[in-house]
């Protein structure tokens, strides 16, 4: 049976953080027709169209264009359980629209937490009522990359998860597997949204090698900003953050950032006054190519730079390379996580490590999803962005 074009886009997982991920969504609603899609109507509620077999998804079309539509409610096979979306975060990489658009339409959303509510015949793993995280794609474990380290680059799993911006989503044997967490009974649905992009930080800040005493530059003080501000100030280095934003800033030095800077200004200036030299790493967390000129400018000799965030495709980067050959400097990529970020991520917030209650700053229903991605393109107001699918 092939899947129809309207139910392969509807199962299509927003899943990349803050660099994308590039893959196929497992076929999930098989044997759907255009026909079974159309407008929700806002009169019927989730119990109702729980009797009738159906649930509400948000259907993203462009930022400005975003439908509620209802679909069939999917059924578990043997090996796949069917869970219910409580809270599902906004990415920053949700509203590129360079990189959505040659996809569209498409279910996006891939910072999830979730209640299960149906198991297939032979899940022993999970059971319903469990309260679990479920990571957008998981790796093998068993090819070359994996064995180097490089989960994230693992093309061997071609499944991943549904976008959780609807009612239900249908999980698949190999995120059972290997991407499904239990949510510790202290840790709120919201909380567990933070997950996947605090193992993201979790990551580049190891691969950028960052040491207590060490000196880190985050340009770009926007959610993903902000928890590298955290997780690099609990590692006791000397952190310095940048943003545009004079409430960003603000929030910058409350999370840990000994000099919250305009970006606008000269960083690299203020850095040398603050610290007595340039940055031993420097996170970019922002799309911004003068935020680019600006990690050149600031990075010290034998320091690193990350790309957490990039560019958009059109916009020309160029890389001083003859100055940093002699400085020996590192220019590095950070792209999602592997299966220890992932651990240590959800222990930082389990165990109060890292607090994330306080960058929590809009929840919404489905159906005011539009509002919420105005609100994280527009940047002013928003810090995390949640929308809460069966609200």
């Amino acid at each position: 049976m092939k899947l129809s074009p309207v139910a392969h886009v509807l199962c299509l997982g927003s899943y990349l953080y803050p660099i994308f991920i590039l893959a196929e969504c497992a076929p999930v609603f098989w044997g759907m027709k255009e026909s079974d899609l159309h407008i929700h109507k806002p009169a019927k509620g989730c119990r109702e169209r729980a009797a009738e077999g159906k649930m509400k998804v948000s259907v993203w079309y462009n930022n400005k264009n975003i439908r509620i539509e209802e679909v069939p409610t999917p059924t578990p096979g043997p090996r796949e359980m069917l869970v219910k979306v409580m809270s599902c975060g906004i990415c920053g990489s949700d509203v590129a629209e360079w990189y959505r658009l040659p996809r569209a339409p498409l279910v996006q959303g891939h910072e999830l937490g979730a209640e299960v509510v149906q198991t297939g015949s032979s899940v022993t793993e999970y059971e319903t009522g469990d309260r679990v995280f479920i990571a957008p794609k998981v790796s093998c474990m068993h090819c070359y990359y994996c064995a180097n380290g490089h989960h994230p680059q693992c093309s061997e799993v071609k499944e991943r998860l549904p976008g959780g911006f609807a009612e239900y989503i249908l999980v698949p044997e190999i995120l059972i597997e290997k991407g499904t967490l239990l949510l510790p009974d202290h840790v709120t649905y919201d909380q567990s949204t933070f997950i996947e992009p605090l193992a993201c930080v979790v990551r580049a800040q190891r691969l950028a090698g960052l040491k207590e005493g060490q000196t880190v530059l985050v340009l770009g003080c926007g959610m993903s900003g902000l928890l590298h501000v955290k997780l690099a100030k609990i590692k006791n280095a000397r952190v310095i953050a940048t943003d545009i934003n004079p409430n960003r800033l603000e929030f910058s030095r409350k999370a840990g950032a000994e000099l919250a800077a305009n970006a606008e200004d000269d960083v690299a200036q203020q850095l040398v006054a603050v610290t007595g030299r340039k940055a031993d790493v420097v996170i970019l967390c922002t799309s911004s190519v003068s935020a680019v000129e600006q990690a050149w400018k600031c990075v010290d000799k034998g320091g690193t730079v990350v790309f957490f965030a990039v560019p958009d495709p059109e916009k020309r980067v160029v890389v001083p390379i003859n100055d940093f050959w002699t400085k020996e400097i590192r220019i590095l990529t950070s792209y999602y996580f592997g299966p220890p970020d992932l651990t240590e991520a959800l222990e930082l917030i389990a165990s109060g490590k890292i607090y994330v209650d306080d960058m929590i700053s809009h929840t919404l229903p489905l159906n005011d999803i539009e509002k919420g991605f105005r609100l994280v393109m527009e940047g002013k107001d928003s810090v995390k962005v949640i929308i809460r699918p069966n609200e």
